[in-house]
């Protein structure tokens, strides 16, 4: 009897942490290239951390998924490829806070433009 109990708890325990348990939030993120030339040093600065890549090409799209800690703004930062002078193009986005999930669309425009297209959940 005590070990079937045991084995009962033993099969059940997953599927309650798992209702019960917490729940990670996160965010989506793609970054696209559409400034009509190769990028270097891509970074996306959001609270409490970044992610990047060393180049994107033209026409090149690049996947995150970010988990949130704290409130702040997004920044975005880039090299143009065609850039000679290494000219960093930098770029204030919307602000974000933790517990908020969905899909962020980062669009990376020529002349040193983007567009955000956040599908977030409010912020708490």
């Amino acid at each position: 009897m005590k070990a079937r109990a045991s084995l009962l708890l033993a099969i059940a325990a997953p599927g309650v942490f798992a209702v019960c348990g917490c729940h990670s939030y996160h965010i989506e993120t793609t970054v696209e290239n559409r400034t009509g030339g190769a990028i270097q040093l891509l970074e996306v600065e959001y609270p409490s951390a970044s992610f990047g890549a060393d180049t994107l090409a033209s026409g090149a799209d690049f996947h995150y998924r970010i988990q949130l800690r704290g409130s702040g703004p997004l920044k975005v930062q880039y090299t143009a490829g065609d850039s000679r002078q290494g000219q960093v193009t930098q770029i204030d986005g919307p602000t974000v806070a933790e517990r908020q999930e969905g899909k962020l669309e980062i669009v990376l425009l020529p002349a040193g433009k983007a567009e955000f297209h956040p599908e977030l959940t409010p912020q708490q």
